[in-house]
């Protein structure tokens, strides 16, 4: 792999007005064999942080980026040297006329095509074998994804904010230009909104949620504020766990935290510890309550409506995750989810990788306000 099939793109970006430096082609270089080239979003927001400097580049940069290398629904990189001026193609799968210069693309990159991301997509967590499973862990952590930002109460100041800052405009006028009063104004801090993560780890979800926990672990590197539980007969908070950056470890020790673990299901008990116990704590900026259970409950339905509705008033918006709402001809007609669905914004499947992007694309889009 050498430095020579970028040049041209450094140089396509010159063109377009984008101000990249002399040493581009190499840093793009070993960005690609940091990140990989399995994966075509991951090449693109490296390529994008270390040639972008402002807000009003990207739309050229996407435009430079799409017809360099390929379309926006490209999944697969692959560096190769043809005849000029196109050095890079993206591709969905292995492209077997692809030519180098005299040579044979190595077996490694003729086989990227058929990703681990593309024969594990549509997988049942359920099914998985323990290789497979570990390949599942490595694309899970290196999901890509922004979460949606949030209004906060919190101000700072602004040249062209929405509200007056009377101390500053006070202390502004004591000192030479004191005789020509200048309004100072602040406006709202924007920041991440946090997310609450709370996951049955009964008997009927033991196979689900190992794999979703991984997803809480991933989650918090995007976040930084989470807040996750997990419940079985009883409620019990992990969040200290989720933060070793070892994901294996840091499961593990939720294993070994929660004493409860395939135990039966108390959903309604859990729901309203957390209301009693936990809301008023951790539910500080808005946040959104992520539910992933399958809706077994031995508990009482009443009271899993009412908590419900009570955790429905106190965030922003509640997700539920079921691993068995994609299958052909699921209904929810468990009274657990009967009970629960009326307090519940969206109601999504999590059963493969599909499932969780389609949970990526949800919480990112998810907007500042909530709509009635």
């Amino acid at each position: 792999m050498t430095t020579r099939p970028l040049v041209g793109f450094v140089r396509e970006l010159r063109d377009a007005g984008i101000p990249v430096g002399p040493t581009a082609a190499g840093e793009l270089m070993a960005a690609a064999e940091l990140v990989g080239l399995s994966d075509a979003h991951d090449v693109y927001h490296a390529f994008r942080a270390l040639t972008v400097t402002s807000v009003e580049q990207i739309p050229t940069f996407n435009e430079v980026f799409i017809r360099f290398f390929g379309t926006e629904d490209s999944h697969v990189v692959t560096i190769t040297t043809p005849a000029p001026p196109r050095t890079w193609s993206i591709h969905h799968a292995r492209d077997e006329g692809a030519e180098g210069e005299g040579e044979e693309p190595s077996e490694e990159e003729a086989y990227v095509g058929a990703s681990a991301r593309e024969r594990l997509a549509t997988r049942d967590f359920a099914t998985l074998t323990p290789e497979e499973e570990a390949e599942v862990r490595t694309l899970i952590a290196r999901m890509v994804w922004h979460p949606a930002l949030a209004w906060s109460r919190r101000r700072r100041p602004s040249r062209v904010g929405d509200r007056p800052d009377l101390r500053r405009t006070l202390r502004g006028s004591v000192g030479p230009e004191g005789d020509l009063l200048r309004v100072a104004t602040t406006e709202r801090r924007i920041r991440r909104r946090p997310l609450i993560f709370i996951a049955d780890v009964s008997g009927s979800m033991e196979r689900y949620a190992e794999m979703l926990l991984y997803f809480a672990h991933a989650a918090r590197g995007r976040l930084g504020r989470l807040e996750a539980f997990v419940f079985s007969t009883r409620l019990t908070r992990i969040t200290r766990q989720l933060e070793r950056r070892d994901p294996s470890s840091a499961i593990a020790e939720v294993a070994e935290a929660v004493t409860d673990w395939s135990g039966g299901t108390q959903i309604g008990e859990a729901i309203r510890t957390f209301n009693v116990e936990w809301s008023r704590r951790v539910g500080r900026g808005s946040p959104i309550a992520l539910i992933v259970s399958d809706g077994w409950d031995r508990g009482d339905p009443g009271l899993l409506a009412s908590e419900m509705a009570r955790l429905h008033r106190s965030v922003h918006r509640v997700v539920w995750l079921n691993p068995l709402a994609g299958r052909p001809g699921y209904a929810p007609e468990t009274r657990g989810m009967r009970a629960a669905l009326p307090h519940v914004d969206d109601f999504l499947p999590a059963a493969n990788l599909t499932d969780l992007a389609t949970l990526i694309e949800l919480l990112e889009s998810v907007p500042a306000r909530r709509i009635a």
